[in-house]
């Protein structure tokens, strides 16, 4: 909580300087499900200024979606978005048939109660022989997931291979930059990369053979991500499982991007809306007629 307070601090500081129209700032799983996640916020508001707004699961799987838009391929007729959180995995299958291009009609979805933290939280990285351990997080995902069959529906056109996965989250675009050998990351050349099933097993199977001081002189992971990267491999992994898919588009973007794509939504609407109501004048309601000259 104290970290996260000092990163708010540093974001309050330059909403300030920048002195921006509107702020929207959101929390989600911690918040959501921690017995304390409302005096956070409260504390985060009283020392930052920052008012969060606790959104539910279904709100985030949606602008996640929505912040991955244009990186759906038209050209297939569903996907499956997969946002890996901290606390949270939101899975959300979007029916690109009946998407329209300025929107996403999402057909299922589901929150997993499992992110990059709680998972390696509930599985460290000890004794156990790491494809071993590795596994069980993956097992431990994928029972989460087949529990779900809401999305049957959707599993001809995936068989067919007329679907697609997008993943995002920090752990997808790290396996992403170790795929590519970066030296350091570059967001230009992650964010919408294509990377087939095999690529994603080589690159966490990698991985696993680094051992943990391996992973953290990675330039795109760091002694942070250590431990953390592995769990969201291991998602990806319980996904490309449960739901076999030969091709996966690197996302580095999600919820923030739809939170500023639904503000800007809500601005439009609103000038539409006020120019609706805006009253005539009286030269507009009537006709001008010329009076005979005297």
């Amino acid at each position: 909580m104290e970290r996260a307070l000092s990163a708010l601090a540093i974001c309050s500081d330059k909403i300030r300087r920048r002195r921006p129209v509107q702020v929207r700032a959101v929390a989600t799983q911690a918040c959501r499900i921690a017995d304390n996640g409302g005096e956070f916020v409260s504390r985060v508001a009283a020392r930052t200024g920052i008012r969060l707004s606790v959104i539910a699961a279904q709100e985030e799987a949606k602008l996640s979606v929505a912040g991955c838009m244009n990186l759906l391929d038209r050209n297939t007729e569903a996907a499956l978005v997969v946002d890996v959180g901290g606390g949270s995995t939101e899975l959300s299958w979007v029916d690109l048939k009946a998407s329209r291009a300025d929107g996403a009609s999402i057909g299922a979805w589901v929150s997993i109660p499992a992110g990059v933290v709680t998972l390696a939280e509930r599985f460290p990285e000890g004794d156990t022989p790491s494809a071993v351990w590795f596994q069980s997080m993956v097992d431990h995902i994928k029972a989460q997931i087949e529990a779900y069959a809401d999305a049957e529906r959707f599993r001809p056109l995936f068989a067919e291979g007329k679907a697609h996965l997008i993943g995002t989250s920090g752990a997808i675009t790290s396996l992403a930059g170790l795929h590519l050998g970066l030296r350091r990351y570059e967001r230009s050349r992650v964010d919408g990369l294509w990377l087939t099933a095999d690529d994603c097993d080589a690159a966490a199977d990698r991985l696993i053979a680094m051992g943990p001081e391996g992973r953290a002189s990675e330039p795109c992971i760091g002694p942070d991500r250590a431990d953390l990267v592995l769990a969201g491999a291991a998602i990806l992994r319980a996904v490309q499982d449960s739901w076999p898919c030969p091709r996966v588009r690197v996302a580095d973007r999600g919820l923030r991007e739809g939170i500023l794509l639904s503000m800007m939504a809500e601005s439009a609407g609103g000038q539409r809306r006020r120019r609706r109501r805006r009253p005539r004048s009286t030269a507009d309601a009537q006709p001008v007629t010329a009076a005979p000259a005297e």
